[in-house]
């Protein structure tokens, strides 16, 4: 398809993932947030390698350009968190978006997962119906689970069964 290889984060992506991440947030989106802000960034292991969790990255030419991770929140459902994909490799020609969601979903139907679910704010317009194509239905904030990880600055809220 193209030379991203789609892979599980490994010890040494860190820089790569907050290279990716830091930008679109703050740049192109205006998000006043640090790295500190995110300190799952700095223990992804721990915070997304764990139960029925993950995290992979998008890598093409040993850089990361994409990421997404599942954050285990028990009763076998999980949230979709730090779904980013660099500008120069987005849109239907490069599939990375796409292939990052199918990489996650076939971990979550895997383990047993029963459903996804994740927040995102009102500027991500593209991200919404990215995720409403895929399957998503956009739920209230009240229909959350009492264990779903909410950040602060998350206004729209999707789920996804398995």
């Amino acid at each position: 398809m193209s030379d991203i290889v789609i892979r599980a984060f490994r010890p040494g992506d860190e820089q790569g993932v907050i290279g990716v991440i830091l930008p679109i947030q703050r740049e192109e989106f205006g998000v006043a947030i640090t790295a500190a802000d995110q300190p799952d960034l700095a223990a992804i292991p721990d915070f997304y390698q764990s139960g029925k969790g993950g995290f992979w990255v998008a890598v093409k030419d040993r850089h990361v350009v994409g990421t997404i991770g599942l954050k285990d929140i028990g009763g076998d459902e999980a949230a979709l968190r730090k779904m980013f994909v660099a500008a120069e490799v987005r849109g239907k020609e490069f599939g990375v978006a796409a292939r990052l969601l199918d990489t996650l979903m076939a971990h979550a139907s895997n383990a047993g997962l029963k459903a996804i679910i994740l927040g995102t704010t009102d500027k991500f317009l593209a991200a919404h119906r990215f995720y409403e194509k895929n399957g998503f239905v956009e739920i209230a904030a009240e229909d959350l689970p009492a264990s779903f990880p909410r950040m602060a600055v998350d206004t729209k809220f999707y789920l996804r069964t398995i």
